[in-house]
């Protein structure tokens, strides 16, 4: 398989041969293999592993940033930022190796101790989008690696060549043969990796329907399981909102990245009367965004993964104006050939399509509520339950909307994108699965583990 770069459709970035079963098999025996020798090493030495990875990755940033931007089509300053975080989540979980394992409790006997340990799950299946090609790798293998599990890690087919310089890093940051075990293959070997017996956990980053797909098959068979899935997020603007902050923050988690993350804002809640200027300056700004070349320092906005991403994404914004949509503003395409989508704000009702379904790019639609409770209520009316975010100076208002969102992360004035490593991230509904968070290491030590209470008596005194 060859990976073209969506900015310049003719040329070849990568190209790979897509792993088998049989590759598969090999993979999950060698971390099985592996497993013993990585958990005696103990956590404080798997930590200085990570650290050294996080050096390795700071070592190599320009090479990762450049190659990103040509498989995914995002900036290079978007790339870059991404590789730096990336390797920031590495030294966080590094850090973290010497934190509290266990707690300990009292006991009705004097001679007893009562207390909890941890052990790893073993191998431990990851499965990572396009979207973020290193970030969400390292959220996943950092703390999975720390924890003493062993992982075949099956990443998105888009951006190959960023999945194989980490595995690269892996190897020169002195990670044991079998301890992480690459395959670049199509979405079918994913479905073999999380059916199989050995592997006692599976992490997934993707779409709904393939999070549900997984789930049946994961949770049937009694393995741990931790997803984050899609998004539909609203951005809700009272009257009293900072107009400017706003409009600014709304631009850049709609159109960033050219819409490509889950927690973009797709919607924008304007209630009751909003702020003078606000609605001018969204179509302003979105205006006068610059689509081009990733690695043009003067783009803002690049292309989208690939042609048919550009398709569905025109066909989504089509069918919105055939029901009923009025188009507000939009960027002007460039003067080049490649996978571009015009930044572009709907306005119209909420029963459209668009206003349900997620729709992967550069697309928000404005909506009006006449009240707080309503905008919430508007904000609340689809299946998923990311990210939400709420402009206002009203500390109640912010407290209301932090209590009342369906969402699993929730910004007071501030963009719906974005997060601190070292906090829990996921949402609600069907955005997520229920159950232990990424990111945050206690809640990676909840999920990359099972929990062992002991009751250790001490025996009666000999003479």
């Amino acid at each position: 398989m060859t990976r073209f770069n969506p900015a310049r459709t003719g040329e070849a970035v990568t190209s790979h041969r897509h792993a088998d079963s049989a590759q598969l098999e090999e993979s999950i025996r060698a971390a099985v293999v592996a497993g013993p020798a990585w958990q005696a090493l103990g956590i404080i030495a798997r930590g200085r592993i990570l650290f050294r990875v996080g050096a390795l990755i700071r070592e190599r940033a320009e090479e990762i940033a450049q190659l990103m931007t040509a498989e995914h089509g995002k900036t290079v300053a978007e790339s870059r930022l991404e590789v730096e975080a990336s390797a920031d989540t590495f030294d966080y979980h590094a850090g973290s190796a010497r934190n509290p394992i266990g707690a300990e409790f009292p006991s009705s006997h004097p001679d007893e101790r009562i207390y909890t340990v941890r052990r790893p799950l073993g191998v431990v299946g990851v499965i990572t989008p396009w979207n973020f090609p290193l970030q969400i790798p390292a959220w996943k293998i950092a703390p999975a690696l720390l924890y003493g599990n062993t992982v075949v890690w099956k990443p998105a087919s888009h951006t190959p060549g960023v999945s194989v310089l980490l595995a690269e890093i892996f190897a020169a940051a002195g990670l044991p043969s079998g301890v992480v075990n690459l395959l670049l293959a199509p979405g079918a070997l994913g479905s073999e990796l999380v059916s199989h017996p050995e592997v006692s956990g599976v992490t997934f980053t993707g779409s709904v329907p393939v999070g549900h797909q997984i789930r049946s098959i994961v949770c049937g068979r009694g393995a741990k399981l931790q997803m984050e899935l899609g998004g539909h997020n609203a951005t809700l603007v009272l009257p009293d909102a900072d107009p400017e902050l706003a409009a600014s923050s709304i631009v850049s988690a709609a159109m960033g990245s050219s819409g490509q993350k889950c927690t973009a804002t797709r919607r924008i809640i304007l209630v009751g009367d909003s702020p003078a200027g606000l609605l001018e300056l969204l179509e302003e700004k979105v205006r006068a965004l610059v689509l081009g070349p990733g690695t043009d320092p003067a783009v803002q906005i690049g292309p989208v993964v690939s042609a048919a991403a550009r398709d569905e994404i025109a066909a989504a914004i089509d069918q919105a104006v055939a029901e009923g949509a009025e188009v507000l503003a939009e960027a002007d395409l460039p003067d080049a050939v490649g996978h571009y989508v015009r930044p572009t704000i709907l306005s119209g009702p909420a029963s459209m399509t668009i206003c349900q379904e997620e729709v992967f790019g550069p697309v928000a639609t404005v909506l009006r509520a006449g009240t707080l409770e309503e905008a919430v209520e508007l904000a609340n009316s689809t299946a998923f339950g990311l990210t939400a975010s709420v402009f206002t100076s009203s500390e109640r208002a912010a407290r209301y909307c932090v209590a009342q969102l369906d969402a699993g992360l929730v910004k007071v004035n501030a963009a719906s994108t974005g997060s601190e490593l070292h906090a829990p991230f996921g949402g609600l509904k069907d955005s997520t699965f229920a159950g232990p968070r990424e990111q945050n290491s206690a809640a990676a030590a909840v999920f990359f583990t099972d929990e062992k209470t002991a009751y250790v008596r001490l025996a009666p005194e000999q003479p």
